[in-house]
């Protein structure tokens, strides 16, 4: 008896089938208690030892243990109208009016030419009787035997059940199609016949338990084919999980071994399906699941300070990496905290190469268009940037710096154990340098940091003195000085002379200006200074030295000053200077009038400064037009008409200066004569003032009174 809640009362099978020929082998068993679930694309994990509990069912125990119908699919709508009154249903339009019961037949475990019979049960799930039939196309291996009473129509709730005939010529699969004709629409029920099959022996579940993290664990199969056919498989799964041999093909009866490893790169638990496809369309899925933990592996101290070190040489400082596990770990120093970033930046260099690669290309190609002979060489151009690529995709990205070198860079570390590494730094500028590198170690997730801290020490050049003040400096004086450079480091020291950028930074020369001073050595450097620039000065002259950023300084500072002198008297005072009125002598219409008599004073200019001095002698107020003329010349040349009458803006100069300009040299002196040749009735206050070349105008004043 079929009894079921979702397909209605109980029915007869036996009284609804019709009677099989002799010769028929009926296996014709009732299912219990089907239940009618909704059609998903929910994928049930079949695991190898349901699988093998599975192709070992006949046909008939397979349809006793189907527990769940699926909705058949409706493959084409009719017009009710032409088949019935009953135009409205109680059932949805996108549901068949009656439910195929097993929604799949299956026949499997079969001999060849003997005949299996599997029922197909159509129940009307319509609340008004209906008609269906099933029909399907010709086949050798399949055949129907409808019920007695096909052409009645099936009350609501009933069942209808036919008879579905399987005879197989040989042990392989089949399939084939029924359709389903109700009043409404048409739809389909699968026929499918499971031949000889290869059935591999796999555990269910392989169960790693607890491993180290980033460290390859294995476990080794050994599995046969205990099914009826030559297993063609090929198996497949998921990170950290990882299977070889990936492919294959085992004939019947036969063994083989599966290596399964597992290599996390994270703590914590890992599971992932193996999936086993057979070429007969099966998946198998066995369960993997491992857990992987830190192992007791470190650094036995995480910062190193090394000792301070002159740039072109080396110092070294050791640590140990201590293996307290029972496993042979391996460890690489890297540049990177993490894996990402290693990643993140070999796509920079991926880019970088690519867009190298996209700006030669044109640059060849433009090449190739003004001379098309070069054009084969397009591929060694290809070639070279593939071979970059390669080497790119194969760099590890081990740790690599120009100024800190580890040693050894990578190795194996033995069970309980340890490994001294070395330090080794090599700096090559005065600075403190402050590395993090990362030890990336089989068993731990996270890589070590070690912070490397370290200071390049340059030379040690020192002047013999800081400062010096020059004092007061005669302008245009040439000083000298000596400075003694003594080098206190262990290294050569070269300097040299950062060029002043100020005026009177460019009067101090030094010699030399630049050399190199062994370990404990001095330069003896003269510093000439030399200034026509007068006033207060304080120049700071720095020396760069190779390897030292900071370099030295030194300062000068002083005064320039101008010459020193003074005349021999302290005023010129020419008393009372005659202006004679002579008789007027009417010569025709010309009044005649003599003036101008010249008086002489004489003085001495004295050069008291340790420079010469090179000077102009003028009197200011004095006229600015000729010379003015004696009495005497005005007798011999009665016939002059100009002399007489001078205006104001030409008046003649009345003041000689002799000599009006010259030298002095150091601590000399030299005579000075000024004559006054008056032709203006007044009283005199002027001065003679002293002009100095480099210094300035009207530096002295000598008063002239009249």
């Amino acid at each position: 008896m079929l009894t079921s809640k979702a397909l209605g009362p109980p029915i007869n099978l036996q009284s609804l089938s019709p009677k099989m020929p002799e010769g028929f082998k009926s296996k014709v068993v009732a299912p219990r208690n089907p239940k009618l679930v909704k059609q998903q694309d929910k994928h049930i994990k079949m695991t190898p030892s349901a699988f093998i509990k599975e192709m070992a069912l006949t046909t008939e125990q397979r349809l006793a243990n189907t527990y769940e119908m699926n909705p058949p699919r409706i493959i084409e709508l009719l017009d009710m109208s032409e088949t019935t009154h009953q135009k409205f249903s109680t059932v949805d339009i996108d549901q068949a009016m009656f439910q195929p019961f097993p929604s799949e037949i299956v026949f499997q475990n079969y001999t060849p030419c003997e005949t299996y019979e599997v029922p197909l049960v159509l129940r009307n799930n319509d609340k008004i009787p209906r008609l269906v039939k099933v029909v399907q196309q010709d086949s050798p291996y399949f055949r129907i035997i409808s019920p007695l009473d096909v052409c009645n129509k099936v009350a609501p709730g009933m069942a209808s059940t036919f008879t579905i005939l399987f005879t197989p010529e040989q042990n392989k699969d089949y399939s084939h199609k029924l359709v389903c004709i109700t009043e409404r629409e048409k739809f389909e029920v699968p026929i499918r016949a499971i031949g000889a099959r290869a059935i591999l022996d796999f555990p269910d579940h392989l169960n790693f338990s607890l491993c180290p993290v980033k460290f390859s664990s294995q476990k080794t199969l050994l599995v046969r084919n205990i099914g009826n056919n030559e297993a063609r498989f090929q198996l497949s799964t998921e990170s950290p999980f990882s299977v070889e041999p990936h492919l294959g093909t085992l004939g019947i009866g036969e063994s083989t071994q599966f290596t399964v490893s597992f290599f996390p790169k994270t703590v914590g638990d890992h599971s992932q399906d193996l999936v086993l496809h057979y070429d007969t369309g099966e998946d198998i899925y066995i369960s993997l699941y491992g857990a992987a933990t830190d192992i007791n592996v470190r650094l036995d101290k995480n910062s190193v300070i090394v000792e301070k070190t002159y740039i072109t040489m080396a110092n070294q400082r050791s640590i140990a990496l201590i293996n307290r596990s029972d496993i042979v770990v391996h460890f690489q120093w890297k540049t990177f905290a993490t894996e990402e970033e290693e990643d993140q930046q070999k796509l920079r260099f991926r880019l970088d190469l690519q867009r190298e690669e996209e700006e030669e290309t044109d640059s060849f190609l433009a090449e190739c268009d003004a001379d098309p002979t070069i054009r084969d060489r397009l591929s060694i151009l290809s070639r070279t940037f593939l071979n970059r690529r390669r080497r790119l995709q194969e760099d590890r990205l081990t740790f690599s710096d120009d100024f800190i070198a580890l040693d050894p860079l990578e190795g194996d570390i033995w069970p309980n154990s340890a490994v001294e590494v070395n330090i080794i730094f090599k700096p090559k500028e005065a600075k403190i340098y402050q590395q993090t590198v990362y030890c990336d170690i089989t068993g731990r997730e996270s890589r070590l940091p070690l912070r490397i801290k370290g200071e390049g020490i340059g030379p040690k050049l020192q002047f013999s003195f800081d400062q010096l003040d020059m004092g007061n400096i005669f302008v245009a004086s040439k000083h000298s000085y000596e400075v003694l450079l003594t080098n206190q480091g262990r290294i050569d020291a070269t300097f040299s002379l950062v060029p002043p950028s100020s005026a009177l930074g460019a009067c101090f020369s030094f010699s030399p200006s630049e050399g190199t001073v062994p370990p404990g050595g001095c330069q003896a450097m003269e510093v000439t200074f030399s200034s026509s620039i007068l006033g207060a000065f304080y120049e700071e002259f720095f020396f760069s030295i190779k390897g030292n950023p900071q370099g030295i300084a030194i300062i000068f500072r002083g005064c320039v000053m101008g010459p020193t002198f003074h005349f021999s008297v302290p005023e010129l005072n020419f008393g009372d200077v005659s202006f004679v009125f002579p008789p007027i002598f009417n010569v025709s219409v010309l009044q005649v009038l003599f003036k101008g008599f010249p008086h002489t004073l004489t003085c001495c200019l004295n050069n008291t400064s340790l420079v010469p001095m090179t000077f102009t002698l003028r009197v200011p107020g004095d006229g600015s037009g000729e010379a003015s003329m004696t009495s005497a010349s005005q007798v011999s040349d009665m016939n002059r008409t100009t002399w007489a009458n001078f205006s104001q803006a030409d008046r003649p100069r009345e003041f000689t200066v002799t000599p009006s300009n010259g030298t002095v040299r150091a601590q000399g002196l030299t005579d000075i004569q000024v004559t006054l040749c008056s032709n203006t009735v007044q009283c005199y206050e002027l001065a003679l003032v002293v002009d100095v070349q480099g210094v300035g105008e009207e530096v002295l004043a000598l008063p002239i009174i009249a």
